[in-house]
């Protein structure tokens, strides 16, 4: 709900200046998460309200993260694989950060996973305040009202077939092809027959895919061809959930994981660098912001949905048709796929990426 008008702000302020506010703000958070855990006061009200208040500290932080990536990198041509590594570090930390939180956990409890994330803030303040980078010129939108510019953003949305498609592709992937991970723990235990190894295992699988398929990306030299990697992602995404529904085998469970986790990264990464080639600089923040929602904004929808469904016909039906819809969309992608590369030609030509009247 707050993302798209934090996209505005993004827009309008300093997106450096913007990131350290909210960095600190996530300290604090986890830095009441410990001490409640400490003072052994914490209740699930006080986690429940810890948790929105991280939700709208993101609502501004990711849209103002995405779009400053921009701004640190000085050559556009090396835009995609800058994406693409932020993506591999983040994927990364997904197969190394549960690790250490269970290790902590088991050896010092769960305030001190809180404290030491608290702590771990403090690195990223550090990095952004000592950032030299060229300062944005920003437009004067004192007399323009928010909802005017976000709805100039919404219909510069709507209007570019390449934005507008690539989004709902990561809005029906997120919406309907993340509920597997909810739905894990009761696979692990009821379709694989293990416990919390099991699970982590499985767990492991996805991250070590999407990792792979970062550093896919990080490796292309050129953007083009990215709407059709794009697509194929989606469909390799659905695929490997498909193929995950139907094996009780643990092996086999990890290899269409890994499989489905590299379509998974290759696709939303694909998408994030798709955006962040053709958008308009002056909406970048708020593309971004719709970016975040088809993205994370989606994921408790689907989330609820999944398990409702899982409830009626089981968890591995659920994912089945999961990754059934997944396979729809990028049908539905490969069908727009004409008009998108017909919009974006010109401006590929216009930002030097292709010669022009090649």
């Amino acid at each position: 709900v707050i993302t798209p008008v934090a996209g505005v702000l993004v827009d309008r302020m300093d997106r450096r200046r913007i990131l350290v506010i909210t960095q600190v703000a996530a300290m604090l958070q986890s830095s009441v998460l410990a001490v409640l855990v400490f003072t052994d006061l914490i209740t699930v009200t006080q986690i429940i309200w810890l948790q929105v208040a991280q939700g709208v500290i993101n609502s501004f932080d990711t849209p103002a993260r995405q779009a400053f990536v921009s701004e640190m990198v000085d050559d556009r041509r090396d835009l995609p694989n800058a994406i693409a590594l932020n993506s591999s570090m983040v994927n990364g930390s997904r197969i190394i950060g549960p690790s250490i939180g269970g290790l902590l956990i088991g050896a010092v409890g769960e305030g001190w996973c809180f404290a030491v994330d608290a702590v771990s803030y403090l690195a990223v303040i550090a990095s952004l305040l000592a950032m030299r980078v060229p300062q944005r010129p920003r437009h004067d939108a004192r007399d323009t009202h928010v909802l005017d510019e976000l709805r100039h953003g919404w219909n510069y949305v709507r209007a570019s077939v390449p934005i507008r498609s690539a989004l709902l592709l990561v809005a029906v992937v997120s919406a309907s092809g993340t509920p597997y991970t909810v739905l894990m723990p009761a696979i692990a235990a009821q379709e694989m027959h293990g416990g919390p190894d099991t699970l982590g295992l499985l767990m492991t699988a996805i991250g070590v895919g999407a990792l792979g398929g970062a550093l896919y990306l990080a490796s292309r030299e050129t953007v083009l061809g990215i709407s059709r990697r794009i697509m194929w992602a989606a469909a390799l995404f659905g695929a490997g959930l498909v193929a995950f529904s139907w094996t009780t085998d643990i092996v086999a469970a990890w290899l269409t994981l890994a499989v489905g986790g590299i379509g998974f990264m290759i696709s939303l990464a694909g998408t994030n660098t798709l955006l962040q080639t053709v958008v308009d600089e002056r909406l970048r923040g708020r593309v971004m912001a719709f970016y975040t929602v088809a993205f994370f904004g989606t994921v408790p929808i689907g989330s609820l949905i999944g398990g409702a469904m899982a409830e009626r016909v089981g968890a591995p039906l659920t994912v089945r048709l999961s990754g059934a819809v997944c396979l729809l969309g990028a049908a539905w992608f490969w069908s727009r796929l004409p008009a998108i590369r017909a919009a974006m030609r010109p401006i590929y030509e216009e930002r030097g990426i292709v010669p022009s009247g090649a």
